[in-house]
């Protein structure tokens, strides 16, 4: 689905959201609506072993009535291959979310890849901020997340097209918990997000990502309502 310019719009009050279909995208999106904005959610297949993820941006923008578009960048797989979320070749770590267990999941400069589009977009359509899902817990593992490189990258995106674009990364310094938690608040149901690093039919439970999710869960006193695989660290919670 595809958007043309909203010639009489305030740029102010059109944002692009890069939507995964994980929690912190879905927190992200809702947080844009409820801000007032007309809202275009977009979403990438790069080759990712979790594109189940879609599936679910897929459904939520269609329930919500906004625009969306998946932009299939298959093409540069070969490019970010040496990671174990685009390479099925690759063993899948499990454990904690920290540096040391989930290197092997970084994929090569993702996230200015996906930004990069997402502000041609914005520029395309009037559109005048870019929202995304950083957040504080991704800092120890993934450079794209950092606030560095949100600085950096929210710099270029003022200056590489004669309309200036705002990177907004709302998150960048709350901790997984505390985003659930404001989403708790909005009466966000995370049923309808994906945050498995595996693309099977239910989530897998002891991968990483899986891993941080239960755990924010946890640290809200809350149950998550997304159906895991049994015989897991999920199963037995």
């Amino acid at each position: 689905m595809s958007s043309t310019l909203q010639v009489d719009a305030d740029p102010a009050s059109i944002a692009v959201v890069i939507y995964s279909g994980g929690m912190d995208s879905f927190t992200v999106l809702h947080r844009a609506i409820r801000e007032g904005l007309t809202v275009h959610a977009l979403s990438f297949d790069y080759g990712q072993r979790h594109i189940r993820e879609l599936d679910t941006a897929r459904q939520v923008c269609s329930e919500l009535g906004i625009s969306h578009q998946i932009v299939d960048i298959r093409a540069i797989h070969s490019l970010i291959d040496n990671s174990a979320l685009t390479n099925p070749a690759l063993a899948m770590p499990n454990g904690e979310y920290a540096a040391e267990n989930l290197r092997s999941t970084v994929v090569p400069n993702r996230n200015m890849i996906l930004l990069s589009l997402a502000i041609a977009k914005a520029v395309n359509i009037g559109a005048g901020r870019v929202d995304y899902g950083a957040h504080g817990g991704d800092h120890v593992l993934y450079p794209d997340c950092r606030p560095e490189f949100v600085e950096a990258m929210n710099q270029v995106a003022g200056i590489a097209n004669f309309e200036p674009v705002t990177l907004h990364a709302p998150y960048l310094s709350a901790s997984k918990a505390e985003i659930l938690r404001e989403g708790l608040a909005m009466h966000l149901d995370y049923r309808h997000t994906w945050t498995c690093y595996e693309g099977r039919e239910l989530a897998c439970g002891v991968c990483g990502s899986c891993r941080e999710r239960l755990a924010a869960f946890a640290a809200n006193g809350a149950t998550d309502p997304l159906a895991y695989e049994p015989n897991t660290l999920a199963g037995s919670r």
